[in-house]
């Protein structure tokens, strides 16, 4: 970049700072059918699927996924998780981690391709664009031409739906933190709260303007994902690469011809894998980190090989070691097996053990016991000395239980009466008073470690144990 000198004219400054960043180029993305474009769309079913279908669904008379924030619990069909259970979100994120590292190192961006949120809405939002405004040309000239009732029509008709289906994803994603029948209700009667509104529509906006209009912008420019994931490829990474010993001198010939015959290679220069982009990238310049590897390119590519009578994969998923090295696919698959991948899959593996253990042995009742400050030790009626002792219960089944209370660990040690067993309903907190004694024949000064079992009575057997201490005065 230089300094423009005095006296310069106002074009040579608007072309200095042209220099400063791109102008955006919108993009009218070709629509091609084949192998990749069924995977994508079947991804995109099977995750809105589970996006807007699971807030519906009941366990026990409640909804069965729900991130209840407000009552700090959280609900996954059968198993309750509450704020102590914070380990299983901080393994769950690790595992997500590690698994797209290890995506990654093996494949390339194949969350970005098929699964990210960002992709999805967006071949959503181009469809409906495309059944309402047409096909690439149609669009390009509709675009081209100037305002009139049918262009009015069709561009009202485009931005209701997206507006409906970016209100129904807002909706939908606030259903996860408030029950989703509360939810709908509230939307119904026009009771919907602040708290609930806001975040309706700032969701609804943000898909709206993603998928809408800013779309290969947030991939290239905004995902952090996108900068940092050149640090997990190597060269024996499975990516979308354009064979050039194939494919080139690129150039028009003949079809009957073999193109090196003609001098030429097999690619024939009809930019249709340019058109297919949804980033708008050319995939023959190599790798770039704008490719979200959704092989649009390779689908489109693919069709013109077949109407040349020429084999397919002049461009396909492969790594850049293949190419050179001209490996065969059974080369290709074996060179996946590197040291990161070992790793990675090693670390994933440990994580999984954990996570599946950690939640086989989570018992539903916890038990916490605090010394009651006020009072650490008295003399009772009964030649009896007392501790007492605040004591805190937590059913995180969805189930109600029935508890009863044993201490152990000193001679005579017994909880005063009397000792009735509580009840405490599902997904609830008890917290009670708890008075243990010992004869004073018993006690020698000092201070004794104690053990209070919480065993349940009712229900699958279950007894939590937590140690703390007698203090004989």
């Amino acid at each position: 970049m230089h300094t423009p000198a005095p006296g310069n004219t106002q074009a040579d400054l608007q072309a200095t700072e042209e220099v400063l960043y791109e102008a955006r180029r919108k993009i009218y993305a070709r629509s091609v059918q084949g192998f990749f474009a069924n995977w994508r769309w079947l991804m995109v079913w099977l995750t809105q699927i589970i996006f807007y279908g699971l807030p519906w669904l009941r366990w026990d008379g409640r909804q069965a996924f729900l991130l209840d924030v407000a009552q700090r619990k959280f609900y996954f069909f059968g198993l309750i998780l509450w704020p102590q259970d914070v380990i299983f979100l901080a393994l769950l994120l690790i595992i997500a981690a590690y698994g797209l590292f290890l995506f990654t190192a093996m494949a390339g961006r194949l969350f970005c391709g098929y699964a990210c949120p960002q992709t999805v809405y967006t071949e959503i939002f181009m469809w409906i664009e495309s059944k309402v405004e047409g096909d690439r040309l149609a669009r390009i000239r509709l675009d081209s031409q100037p305002m009139s009732m049918r262009k009015f029509a069709r561009k009202a008709i485009k931005h209701g739906l997206w507006v409906a289906l970016a209100l129904w994803t807002g909706f939908t994603f606030v259903g996860y933190f408030t029950a989703i029948h509360t939810l709908a209700h509230e939307v119904i009667v026009w009771s919907l709260g602040g708290w609930e509104t806001f975040w309706i529509l700032s969701y609804a906006f943000a898909t709206y303007g993603n998928a809408g209009f800013m779309r290969e912008q947030v991939c290239k420019y905004m995902c952090p994902y996108a900068r940092f994931q050149s640090v997990m490829f190597d060269r024996d990474t499975l990516i979308v690469s354009y064979d050039p010993v194939r494919g080139e001198p690129r150039g028009k010939r003949k079809k009957d011809v073999p193109a090196r015959e003609q001098g030429k290679g097999d690619c024939v220069d009809c930019s249709i894998c340019v058109q297919v982009c949804p980033t708008g990238i050319d995939i023959r310049e190599g790798l770039q980190y704008m490719c979200i590897g959704c092989g649009a390119c390779i689908d489109a590519c693919d069709q013109v090989m077949d109407k040349l009578n020429t084999p397919r994969g002049l461009i396909r998923y492969s790594s850049e070691n293949a190419i050179e090295n001209r490996w065969t696919k059974a080369e290709q698959w074996a060179h996946l097996l590197r040291p990161r991948v070992v790793i990675y899959t090693g670390i994933l593996a440990i994580m999984v053990s954990i996570f599946v253990g950690g939640l086989a042995m989570r018992e539903p009742i916890k038990l916490n016991v605090m010394r009651d400050r006020r009072v650490l030790s008295r003399e009772i009626p009964g030649d009896l000395l007392e501790n007492v002792y605040q004591v805190q219960l937590m059913n995180a089944s969805d189930t109600p239980r029935r508890i009863r209370f044993e201490v152990e660990g000193l001679p005579g040690v017994s909880i005063r009466s009397p000792n009735d067993a509580v009840e405490i309903g599902a997904s609830t907190n008890l917290l009670r008073p708890l008075e243990v004694t010992i004869p004073e024949d018993d006690a020698h000064q000092g201070v004794y470690k104690i053990v209070i079992t919480a065993r349940s009575e009712n229900g699958k057997p279950i007894a939590v144990h937590t140690s703390t201490t007698f203090i004989v005065p």
